[in-house]
């Protein structure tokens, strides 16, 4: 077990997540005038990343709550809250809309630009609330910290072992001693807050929309709050019973091959690419994982010339990341071409490109407490067969849980969501970590339930297409039945690139 494991499964685990960015920067609007919203005085703020286009302006608000729900008396945290105003003179409707962010780990806020974007026709009639789940963002964070107060660094230099993670999450156990009580930072912790940030902004009903463990927290929420829930979007759904992670193997395999067909499929593609993605792969991983390469390329960060070793992991974990998004995959056959021609040196640069990002993606801590707590015990090692992933990056994602201090489950945690309520499930064709069939296992107990497969798209579709006139109209009708969606034919899967120029006319 290596340090390239770890990465891998932060690669994976980082593929849950929904419309990935950096945190904002903080521009609370300190002095400015303060506006009510129910009991919460909210103050202006820009809400900011170095990764998207635009800056969202804001109203932000912080709101106490019990750490230990069953102690009112004892510690309080803080959940940082940004409303969106809706766009009807910032007069919305009675009933605005939560938006989940995934991970496990990731803060609502740290997605406002690209929330804001595929909302558009939403929050035209609805404010939209962005709310840190706890854990992650400003909402009493569980960041590993050293003694200088900096984040605690793994040691990429040790020894590969199997109780790396364990060894560091013993250490970020303890850095977080007086500041956080890890059991209580999972899902169902976090639905309580949501609901009691309802009350505090004075409405009866919610729309929540969540994206891929986002959508666990919304399923939990809405069968635990059905009377103040109004609609569901659940976008890469996650299914009650899912242990997340146990099966990435088979969703990437499935996406891979899903891929590989697709260039078949075009005689230009399977021409230029005759050995099939899914086989380049396995023959790239082979040759590196018998011998590694020591690879001269350019930094992405600075544009400097660097040396670094290239690992069979490394590029793994890069083929996933790209099957997370078509613009990405249809980079992949190229890239493999290459490497199979002994130029590693994209690959390389890529590689470090995708692990500099997925540095700022997650909160390592709240994962740890949510998948301790709710899937570790759960997850069953089995005999997956020939799979490009093996059982080792499984593995990974529990490998801290005996080191953390983990709550716990209630007992109804996994039921199936049945519910009565307009619920309608978003996929993407190719999604590599949750496929379409677990939207359809999902739906079969939503009686006003509907399925929407975004053909060609990868994880989180909300942005794809015509998807957010799509979203504006259910929110507006709160029936999925009957929505028009003949519009998302239109998509379709992003060429293959057959050189770094692009793809064939």
């Amino acid at each position: 077990m290596s340090t390239h494991h770890l990465r891998l499964a932060g690669a994976l685990v980082a593929a849950l997540c929904a419309g990935c960015a950096p945190v904002p920067d903080d521009a609370s609007g300190a002095g400015a005038a303060q506006r009510l919203y129910g009991t919460l005085a909210f103050q202006p703020c820009t809400l900011t990343s170095a990764q998207a286009s635009a800056n969202v302006e804001a109203q932000c608000a912080t709101l106490q709550v019990p750490e230990n729900p069953a102690e009112p008396d004892g510690r309080r945290i803080g959940l940082n809250i940004a409303w969106l105003e809706a766009g009807n003179d910032g007069a919305g409707k009675a009933d605005p809309v939560f938006f989940l962010a995934g991970g496990p780990g990731q803060a609502a806020t740290e997605v406002a630009a690209p929330v804001n974007m595929a909302l558009r026709d939403v929050r035209k009639q609805r404010d939209i609330f962005l709310i840190d789940q706890r854990g992650t963002g400003k909402s009493n964070p569980l960041t590993c910290l050293d003694a200088q107060g900096k984040e605690l660094p793994l040691d990429e230099n040790a020894a590969p072992s199997a109780g790396l993670i364990e060894d560091y999450a013993r250490r970020c156990a303890q850095s977080l001693t007086g500041r956080a009580d890890t059991r209580f930072y999972t899902t169902t912790e976090a639905i309580g807050d949501l609901d009691t940030v309802r009350k505090a902004l004075g409405v009866d009903k919610v729309n929540v929309i969540g994206g891929s463990y986002g959508t666990r927290v919304a399923q939990q929420y809405a069968a635990h709050y059905p009377q103040h829930t109004r609609t569901v979007v659940i976008d890469g759904v996650v299914p009650n019973d899912l242990v997340v992670g146990g099966d990435f193997a088979n969703t990437f395999e499935d996406a891979i091959t899903l891929q590989s067909a697709q260039c078949r499929q075009d005689p230009i593609c399977a021409q230029r690419f005759p050995v099939d993605t899914r086989t380049q792969l396995r023959n790239v991983m082979a040759t590196l994982a018998k011998a590694p390469v020591e690879v001269e390329y350019r930094n992405p960060g600075t544009g400097q010339a660097e040396r670094d070793v290239l690992t069979a992991d490394s590029v793994t974990g890069l083929a996933f990341m790209f099957s997370y998004m078509p613009e990405l995959s249809s980079l992949l056959p190229v890239m493999l071409d290459e490497a199979a021609q002994g130029r590693y040196a994209p690959l390389m640069s890529l590689s470090k490109m995708a692990s500099r990002t997925l540095g700022v993606q997650m909160n390592r801590g709240m994962q740890w407490s949510v998948l301790c707590a709710e899937d570790a015990d759960r997850y069953q090692e089995s005999a997956q067969g020939d799979r490009v992933l093996g059982p080792e990056v499984a593995r990974m994602f529990f490998a801290a849980c005996p080191a953390w201090n983990a709550g716990s489950r209630p007992k109804d945690f996994t039921t199936p969501f049945a519910s009565s309520l307009p619920v309608l499930l978003l996929s993407g064709q190719f999604d590599p970590v949750t496929p379409p069939r677990y939207a359809e296992q999902v739906v079969k107990q939503l009686p006003n339930g509907r399925h929407l497969l975004a053909k060609g798209q990868g994880h989180g579709t909300i942005n794809a297409g015509c998807m957010p006139r799509i979203l504006g109209q259910f929110i507006d009708t709160a029936d999925a039945k009957s929505l028009d969606a003949t519009c998302l034919d239109t998509l379709s899967p992003v060429p293959a690139f057959t050189s770094f120029n692009g793809w064939a006319p």
